[in-house]
């Protein structure tokens, strides 16, 4: 299960965002109750720009594993971010692509309404080039 985990932390660190999310389904589909498979399937959300996937995932990494600081940390700053946005924040895990399902090899559908991190970003910008410091920031604030 480690290796697993290992090799969708290198796919996510060079930007194979489809492997690395296969990979986090995997480990999920094989044991349920990872918490940390989870929430890597939140970070691969975050890089495509799905916070409210992302939120929902880390609320259901909350719920197999209270104790789970990365996954405090990735809801109590999305939760902020979509606050301030203006969005309403779901107190529970909502139903989202991507939050059910985990056996499934297909990658989660993008959310209809695009982020205002995609609004912002000039169309010449790709996800791959926004992706490091986004998510930097997003977990950077919970430390």
């Amino acid at each position: 299960m480690i290796e697993i985990l290992l090799q969708a932390e290198r796919a996510m660190s060079v930007g194979l965002l489809d492997q690395a999310e296969r990979l986090y389904r995997q480990a999920a589909a094989s044991d349920p109750r990872n918490s940390i498979a989870v929430v890597g399937l939140a970070r691969v959300a975050i890089e495509r720009g799905d916070d409210r996937t992302a939120y929902g995932l880390g609320l259901r990494a909350l719920g197999i594993d209270p104790e789970n600081e990365a996954a405090r940390r990735l809801v109590d700053r999305l939760g902020e971010v979509m606050r301030h946005r203006g969005e309403t924040v779901p107190d529970a895990a909502p139903a989202v692509p991507g939050a059910e399902g985990l056996e499934s090899s297909e990658p989660a559908a993008a959310s209809a309404e695009p982020s205002a991190v995609d609004a912002a970003s000039p169309p010449s910008e790709t996800a791959a080039e926004r992706r490091p410091g986004r998510l930097r920031r997003l977990l950077r604030f919970g430390r």
